[in-house]
């Protein structure tokens, strides 16, 4: 389980260094690929080809909303292995598509984690607060 909000920075090579409680979870490889909101999604490799499998099973292909997503979900995933210090390459279209330039926030969203540019995340999160008590009463807790 990912959990957690770090503070951390791109390098000139376009690599980002995740903290160590969430590398240990990502040792055997990982999955980078664009996510919802303009973020990244960082998945585990076995949780990623879990994921696509049940959307492989769904058999929606006839539905263009799926036939989308699909593409969008899987275009521009990117299979990496983290490096000795911990650091995974985004390669520049992930980094163009979520506005990734120096400073970045890494959070932890249970399943997978989220690389967000640091100042959409400060946008974003009051959004989220704001949306999640509104909705409280929806939400199976």
């Amino acid at each position: 389980m990912f959990t957690g909000e770090y503070q951390h920075s791109l390098d000139a090579k376009g690599r980002v260094i995740l903290p160590s409680r969430i590398r240990s979870q990502l040792e055997s490889g990982l999955v980078l690929s664009r996510g919802l909101d303009r973020c990244l999604w960082v998945w585990a490799q076995s949780d990623w080809n879990e994921w696509a499998s049940s959307l492989q099973a769904q058999q929606r292909s006839g539905d263009p909303r799926f036939r989308e997503f699909l593409r969008f979900a899987f275009s521009g995933a990117h299979e990496d292995r983290l490096d000795k210090q911990g650091r995974v390459t985004v390669p520049e279209h992930l980094r163009d598509w979520a506005g990734l330039e120096r400073d970045v926030t890494v959070i932890g969203t249970g399943l997978r984690v989220e690389v967000w540019n640091r100042e959409r995340w400060a946008e974003r999160l009051p959004e989220a607060e704001a949306a999640m008590q509104e909705n409280l009463a929806d939400l199976p807790l």
